[in-house]
């Protein structure tokens, strides 16, 4: 099956030409395989002659499947014999010409844009510092703090504000109880403000074991209607409480948080990490500064089905995420008011820059390796998918069949990619970024991160 190629604008154009004698060992090899389908009478069934199955059914019988494997084996082959056509979408197939002495289709398909790279050294970009204050290590000690309060039960004082208490409650109004003013065993903390006003106030000065009756008004907004407005006494027994103790800056605290002697080494240390994570997120800046500016200096048109390509695997990530919680996707939409179409619609701009960011650091990254920039070699990935598989429950090779050596080595040369340009561009001190800024740059460096590789086999495999 000869075929002739033509790049159109974002496209290219396979036109075949079946001959004949292709085409008559096609139909052959379809009725061989199909033949066991058919019953004809006065044959058992897979043993009919071609000729009698074409008369039975009509002529065209075995055409469809005859076209669709052609268009199949022409497609695989023009595809493995052109390694630089990368489709990004299903082909567009037509007929252009069906006839006895020859058969002609063509293959039109979108495929993967070219990406003119501006520049990307010698730039200079911002510089983000993050400094640490005292009150951010305050804050974070008092977090700590927070997170080991001591629960201390209440044995010889009366109530106060803020304990936590566990009660009995009747309710009655007009002598008569009503719906949901029982409970036993209810925890209240005073001073949350969770019953009506005036209740948890009057329990302040009461002692453990201690029964009271408390007078209260129903609000006149109150939810149930019955109540609204109307006085209340309730019958209330204080069976225990604890009282939150918040621990002090000490030694004491200090050896509880880890393998400190002194206050002083926890606050060194909290403070180390305080600084520690604040150089993470500077040096994230710059990474996510230097991808952005190639991105807004390069030239690329993105085509509309990679950006839909795009949206459904966003799709497909949020119902799995949703399905993990045991939510469908539908009605999760239905909850917040919203449809697949609006999700699309509110997500298409950021789809497009995600698919134009990906799109120009696989070039950058090409262009950087082509040029000896920048090499990952077969034995740094060996030596990295040996620390996965070290302690695992695979091997090295089971790993590689799985993909990981693609994905390792993508994920690799993105890193050296990135010290590459932040090793060949400057970086001075200006304005604090704002979040929306490093939260942009940020999306457009994970983007960056995923391998891309993947897209052209898998489009491969779906046509053979």
């Amino acid at each position: 099956m000869n075929y002739q190629l033509e790049k159109l604008d974002g496209k290219v154009k396979f036109t075949f030409t079946i001959l004949p004698e292709e085409w008559e060992a096609e139909i052959n090899n379809v009725y061989l395989k199909s033949k066991n389908r058919f019953s004809i009478p006065g044959f058992r069934k897979g043993h009919a002659p071609r000729k009698t199955i074409e008369r039975y059914y009509g002529q065209g019988v075995f055409f469809d499947d005859a076209i669709n494997n052609c268009i199949k084996k022409g497609y695989t082959k023009a595809l493995d014999e052109n390694a630089d056509v990368y489709p990004v979408d299903e082909p567009q197939v037509d007929i252009a010409k069906f006839e006895a002495d020859e058969i002609i289709f063509t293959l039109e398909v979108t495929v993967k844009p070219e990406v003119k790279l501006g520049a990307y050294t010698g730039m200079n970009l911002e510089k983000v510092e993050y400094t640490v204050k005292q009150a951010e290590v305050k804050a974070a000690i008092e977090r700590d703090k927070k997170a080991h309060v001591r629960k201390v039960e209440i044995k010889d004082r009366a109530v106060q504000n803020g304990d936590k208490l566990t009660i009995d409650y009747s309710g009655k109004v007009d002598g008569v109880k009503f719906d949901g003013g029982t409970a036993e065993k209810q925890e209240l903390t005073i001073g949350s403000k969770m019953f009506i006003p005036g209740f948890e106030e009057q329990l302040i000065g009461m002692n453990m074991g201690e029964t009271k009756d408390i007078s209260v008004k129903f609000p006149e907004e109150y939810h149930a209607k019955d109540l609204a407005g109307k006085d209340a006494i309730f019958t209330v027994t204080v069976h225990s409480g604890v009282v939150e103790e918040i621990p002090e800056d000490n030694d004491d605290f200090a050896q509880e948080m880890g393998p400190y002697e002194t206050f002083a080494d926890y606050k060194k240390d909290v403070e180390k990490k305080l600084k520690a994570d604040a150089k993470r997120r500077a040096d994230m800046a710059e990474e996510n500064a230097v991808i952005a500016a190639v991105v807004e200096n390069a030239q690329v048109t993105v085509p509309d089905c990679m950006v839909e390509t795009q949206l459904n695997y966003e799709l497909q990530d949020l119902s799995y995420r949703l399905s993990a919680s045991g939510l469908k996707i539908e009605d999760y939409f239905k909850y917040i008011g919203s449809s697949e179409k609006d999700f699309k619609e509110e997500r298409r701009a950021d789809a497009a820059t995600t698919v134009r960011t990906r799109l120009v650091v696989e070039a950058l990254i090409k262009e950087l390796t082509e040029a000896g920039n920048i090499e990952v070699s077969d034995k740094e990935v060996d030596e990295k998918l040996a620390e996965f598989a070290e302690g695992g429950k695979m091997t090295v090779e089971q790993l590689k069949n799985a993909g990981q050596g693609e994905y390792l080595k993508n994920d690799m040369l993105m890193t050296k990619a990135i010290a590459f340009l932040k090793k060949n561009n400057t970086f001075e001190k200006k304005a604090k970024a704002t979040k929306a800024v490093e939260e942009k740059a940020e999306e457009a460096t994970e983007t960056a991160k995923k391998p891309a590789s993947k897209a052209k086999k898998s489009t491969k495999k779906e046509s053979e």
